[in-house]
């Protein structure tokens, strides 16, 4: 298994990380240059990103970007990217096709969890959802609550399964969907994270 040599200022629970001490040049470095590295996941998942906004393009979609980055840096796949409007049933079209692929795993969105008029995104999505994953959107006001205070009472996120399918909804902002991904999501999507994960739910081990 390849590993990607990065800086991590996480702490060795960090979602997605791992500890591993081990030399990417053992003939020739050092223990003084043990580093911390981020792992590929074993069990591969094939991921969508989807963004909502009524003014970005793919061109300048940085948290689409990001979570496209974040999860191909882990070793996942991106199994499809789209970017529409915050319109209800534009939302439902899209993620509803998805839901329906069984290549499909797992759907990340961006955007639309606010509480602006066209915000829409827990309406549009939660109503596609099997069962919903309350204790992500608990979790993830928890967490943003330490980096921006009372103001996370205005994110509207929300998960849930479809169709042997997890759904994540996070904020448009490319820091929330850091703080979803890095501190939530990718241990999730992790079939090594202990003591349980999603993984399971979404592909037969």
């Amino acid at each position: 298994m390849g590993y990607t040599l990065i800086k991590c200022l996480l702490t060795k629970n960090c979602a997605g990380f791992r500890e591993v001490y081990t030399l990417s040049k053992p003939d020739t470095m050092s223990h003084s240059k043990l580093g911390i590295y981020m792992s590929a996941v074993s069990q591969p998942l094939n991921i969508a990103v989807l963004t909502i906004s009524d003014t970005r393009s793919l061109d300048n979609d940085k948290s689409g970007d990001y979570l496209t980055q974040a999860l191909t840096d882990a070793g996942h796949n991106l199994a499809a990217r789209e970017l529409v409007k915050d319109d209800i049933y534009q939302q439902r079209a899209v993620v509803s096709s998805w839901i329906a692929d069984s290549n499909i795993h797992s759907i990340l969105i961006t955007g639309g969890t606010g509480f602006t008029h066209r915000d829409s995104t827990p309406e549009a999505i939660s109503v596609l959802f099997d069962k919903e994953v309350d204790g992500f959107g608990e979790l993830f006001r928890q967490l943003s609550y330490e980096e921006i205070g009372t103001s996370t009472i205005q994110s509207r996120a929300v998960a849930g399964f479809a169709n042997n399918t997890v759904i994540f909804c996070l904020p448009g902002s490319t820091g929330a969907c850091r703080t979803g991904w890095e501190r939530i999501i990718a241990s999730q999507l992790d079939v090594d994270f202990k003591p349980c994960n999603f993984v399971k739910h979404l592909v037969t081990l």
